[in-house]
């Protein structure tokens, strides 16, 4: 499945993003993302690509690498034409033509076609630049897309500038270690949680 277009919008009465995406093949793929899985996926991919990074770079030369990258892929988005930011609709829907809820979401790196849950000590270069985001839909199922680094970042702008139109805040990666020292994250949203 090769992505052509994706497109993403708040929806005020629902709370949620509705991010669609559609297929060379005309296929299209309609999912409802909450404030948790989006900020998990703005800061669990950011996490990844950091991680990724200081195996050959400084911290400081990471972080001036990703604000480059965030600014290159604005500046190419303003001068694209209109016409090619229509979205368009395709004519399958494989899991649906209704709009499927993620009920949570993974996200690791890409190792000669294995997904990584952590960074392993391994010789430079084995990673490469794609990243895999799994989302668990209703009933169980699961929708795996692969993504290069240039259009994971086109998503997380996207998505990053609705996190604000949406007033959601800043989400916060905390390390944890479990009994077995295996390592996990979990995310936490900056603003006070009240529950209506």
């Amino acid at each position: 499945m090769t992505i052509k277009q994706f497109n993403a919008s708040y929806l005020v009465n629902e709370d949620r993003i509705l991010f669609r995406f559609n297929t060379q093949d005309q296929a299209e793929y309609r999912l409802w993302f909450t404030r948790r899985v989006t900020l998990f996926i703005l800061v669990g991919t950011e996490h990844l690509f950091v991680k990724r990074l200081e195996k050959t770079h400084s911290l400081d030369a990471v972080k001036a690498l990703a604000e480059f990258k965030k600014q290159a892929i604005l500046d190419a988005s303003k001068d694209q034409s209109d016409a090619a930011k229509v979205f368009e609709s395709g004519t399958k829907f494989p899991i649906g033509a209704d709009a499927l809820l993620v009920m949570d979401v993974s996200c690791s790196l890409i190792s000669d076609s294995e997904k990584l849950a952590y960074i392993p000590i391994k010789k430079e270069g084995e990673l490469t630049d794609a990243m895999s985001i799994d989302f668990l839909l209703p009933g169980g199922a699961n929708l795996n897309l692969k993504l290069p680094e240039n259009l994971l970042h086109s998503v997380r702008i996207l998505l990053d500038q609705l996190r604000l139109n949406a007033g959601w805040g800043e989400a916060v990666l905390q390390e944890k270690q479990s009994e077995n020292d295996d390592q996990n994250l979990s995310i936490k949203s900056d603003q006070n949680n009240s529950i209506h």
